[in-house]
């Protein structure tokens, strides 16, 4: 007895070992590329070099120095400040309309919304590049923000249907059984209890838009050229750690965005 219960203490212990050296050798994946990255933009030398040889804010300075990177990076902030809140209110009202309501074509409609996750983003920027052409609005910020609340949408819609299908129609029905019209239930009852998923939506929404460069490379323009779009156009001329750069300031943004998300929601409660 007591050398098969140290049999079995023995291989458990074996077993957590492998699964955290199995967890640790992921993490470091992970995270190697990130660090490589962000070590080498603060090297002074004029191409990426890891580990670099001494520390400088060379390359950040160029790129606030630069008036093509600082109208890229102003660009992309409209498009963020503009997608995210106009694709989290209308992907909420889809959602809800999606869960509760019942008519015909209601399942067409969701994988209509749906399509963008698995229609390959090419496809979608060589037909919103002739559609917008003919509308006379490609290579303008319009043209921009309704491609990047193209693909933006299903993430809110999936996030905030998760939220929604959760949500027990009877606390709705509670608060209008005690005089609250469905405007009002729907403001103080049904919206702080999907809060969760309009949050998660809203990230993976800007997300989406702040990195999105296939459709943005058929539908921006010289005068209107998102962040992605110049890195890759910028790679294909040079490559200094000016793109390091660019990528620690967009890993910065991630990083902020989820301390906040932690500080004020919680992590746990947005997936």
């Amino acid at each position: 007895m007591a050398s098969s219960r140290f049999r079995r203490k023995s291989s458990g212990k074996w077993i957590d070992i492998c699964v955290w050296t199995a967890g640790l050798v992921v993490y470091l994946f992970l995270t190697l590329p990130v660090s490589v990255i962000v070590l080498s933009a603060f090297s002074p030398s004029e191409y990426p070099k890891f580990p670099p040889t001494d520390f400088s804010l060379r390359w950040f300075e160029g790129i606030f120095s630069s008036t093509e990177w600082m109208e890229s990076l102003w660009v992309s902030g409209i498009l963020l400040v503009i997608v995210t809140p106009v694709t989290v209110i209308v992907g909420t009202a889809a959602s809800y309309a999606l869960a509760r309501l019942r008519f015909p074509g209601k399942n067409a409609i969701q994988s209509f919304i749906l399509s963008p996750l698995m229609i390959p983003q090419i496809v979608l920027g060589v037909a919103l590049l002739y559609l917008f052409t003919m509308m006379g609005i490609n290579g303008t910020m319009t043209g921009l923000v309704i491609g990047h609340m193209l693909i933006s949408l299903p993430y809110v819609v999936r996030t905030v249907g998760v939220s929604v299908s959760n949500l027990d129609p009877k606390l709705e029905l509670a608060s209008m059984n005690l005089g609250a019209g469905p405007v009002q239930t729907f403001l103080r009852v049904t919206l702080p209890l999907i809060k969760p998923g309009m949050v998660a939506g809203a990230v993976f929404s800007a997300v989406t838009s702040f990195g999105e460069i296939s459709i943005s490379l058929f539908v921006s323009s010289p005068a209107v050229t998102p962040v992605p779009v110049r890195t890759f156009s910028y790679i294909e001329q040079t490559f200094d750690p000016s793109v390091n750069a660019i990528s620690v300031i967009f890993i910065a943004v991630s990083v902020i965005a989820l301390v906040i998300i932690e500080r004020t929601i919680g992590l746990s409660k947005t997936m």
